[in-house]
C-alpha cells in the first residue's frame, strides 16, 4: 500500500497508528491500535511499536502526531512565543518531567492552544522522522468542527466531549470561547453533575438552548435520559450521521477526534 500519510495519536494510556492512501484517492484507511504496556514509559512504548512489523510504511510523505494531553487556551491577542512555557508552566507544573511546549493556532476562534509533550517522547519521534513532524492538539480538530457546527440554529450551544476517562466541555460565542474546562470523570452520574453545573453557571435557558455530548460516552443511554430530565434540547452527536458516513466513522474504536482530523482536517 503507497502509504502518503500517517498519524500517531498519543494518549494518557492509548497509542495508535493510522494510515491513510494517497489524496484524491478512494481513500484506504488502516487504523492500528497499540496495546501500551504498563510499567514503561510512553516513550518506551512507542519504540517498541515502531519495532511492530506493519505499524509504519516505508513511504511517508507525513507525519501528524495528535495528542491527547492537557491544554492552555490563550486568547491570540495574548499569545508571545516567548512567555509561553512559563504560562504554561504556571498553569501544569512540570515537576520532574522534561517535556516541550507546543502550540496550535487556532485562528477561527482567535485562540492558540498551548501544549505539551514528554521530552524523551518528543525525541523518540524526531529521531524516527528525521523530516519533521506535524504536533496536533487532540481538541483542536474537535474544536474546529462543532465550532463551526455552533452556527446552525439560532440557539446557544454547549457541548460535552468524552475521551480517555475526561470531559471537555465548552461553548462559543461567535468566533470566540465563551467557556472551556476539562473534568477527569469515568462515570456517569460525574459527568451529569459537571455538564448541569456548568450549564447553570452559564445561565443556558433549559427550555431553548441545547447541550449535545459525544465522543466515549459512559452509560450513554442512562446519560442522556437523566439530562433530559432538566433540559428539553439534549442530544448525543453521531459521527457517522455527523460526517456523513465518511470512511473513518465506519472504523470501531475510533476516537471522535481522530475521525474528524482524517474527515476534516486540523
Amino acid at each position: 500500500m503507497n502509504v502518503k500519510k500517517t498519524i500517531i495519536r498519543i494518549g494518557r494510556n492509548t497509542l495508535s497508528f493510522t494510515l491513510l492512501d494517497a489524496p484524491g484517492t478512494e481513500q484506504s484507511i488502516q487504523y492500528r491500535p497499540y496495546v501500551v504496556r504498563g510499567g514503561i514509559s510512553m516513550s518506551a512504548n512507542l519504540r517498541e511499536a515502531f519495532k511492530t512489523p506493519d505499524v509504519l510504511s516505508d513511504k511517508i510523505d507525513k507525519v501528524q502526531i495528535l495528542i491527547d494531553t492537557p491544554s492552555l487556551l490563550v486568547p491570540i491577542e495574548q499569545f508571545d512565543e516567548n512567555e509561553m512555557e512559563t504560562l504554561f508552566s504556571f498553569s501544569f507544573p512540570a515537576g520532574q518531567e522534561k517535556r516541550v511546549i507546543l502550540y496550535n493556532v487556532l485562528p477561527d476562534l482567535k485562540a492558540v492552544c498551548i501544549f505539551a509533550i514528554n521530552k524523551n517522547l518528543d525525541t523518540v519521534i524526531r529521531d524516527r522522522f528525521e523530516g519533521g513532524v506535524d504536533y496536533i492538539h487532540a481538541m483542536s480538530p474537535v474544536w474546529r468542527q462543532l465550532h463551526q457546527r455552533s452556527f446552525t440554529g439560532h440557539r446557544n450551544k454547549l457541548y460535552g466531549y468524552f475521551h480517555g476517562k475526561q470531559l471537555e466541555i465548552f461553548s462559543f460565542q461567535q468566533n470566540r470561547f465563551k467557556f472551556c474546562n476539562t473534568f477527569d470523570t469515568s462515570n456517569a452520574h460525574d459527568a451529569l453533575y459537571y455538564l448541569l453545573y456548568v450549564w447553570k453557571q452559564l445561565r443556558l435557558q433549559p427550555e431553548h438552548d441545547e447541550l449535545h455530548i459525544l465522543g466515549a460516552i459512559p452509560e450513554e443511554e442512562w446519560l442522556l435520559e437523566e439530562l433530559k430530565r432538566y433540559l428539553q434540547n439534549a442530544y448525543v452527536i453521531n459521527a457517522s450521521a455527523e460526517f456523513q458516513e465518511a470512511p473513518a466513522t465506519k472504523i470501531k474504536g475510533m476516537p471522535y477526534d481522530l475521525m474528524t482530523l482524517i474527515t476534516k482536517g486540523r
